[in-house]
């Protein structure tokens, strides 16, 4: 699993647009999460749910105010990242966003098969 304070392999960067961030380094030098534990953004095991959802809203808090909150998000998304908090979205938030987003393509696909049939 890869932390944002760890080394990132260049086909793992989010590649959609290249932006002036982008130019100047990889999108996780510049999250703030680098400057906080790390604890806060990954469980320990059998942690109680209440001390589970009092962390994660903490983790939450660091993500709202990162410039880079929106590519984290995406490279959680996209490689995926099964644990942890990543770009402001729980684990179990980011399968959500990841099945809305596969009826999406679904409802695409099939909207672009009948306009070609028709």
């Amino acid at each position: 699993m890869l932390l944002p304070h760890q080394p990132l392999q260049e086909a793992a960067v989010p590649s959609q647009r290249i932006s002036a961030r982008d130019q100047a380094g990889p999108w996780h030098s510049e999250a703030v999460c680098r400057r906080d534990e790390a604890g806060l953004f990954f469980a320990p095991s059998k942690e109680p749910t209440a001390a589970r959802l009092s962390r994660e809203e903490a983790a939450k808090r660091v993500c709202a105010r990162c410039p880079v909150m929106v590519e984290c998000r995406e490279h959680a998304l996209l490689q995926p990242e099964p644990y942890g908090v990543w770009g402001g979205l729980t684990a179990a938030e980011r399968r959500v966003v990841l099945a809305r987003r596969r009826r999406r393509e679904a409802e695409l696909a099939r909207t672009t098969r009948i306009a070609a049939a028709g």
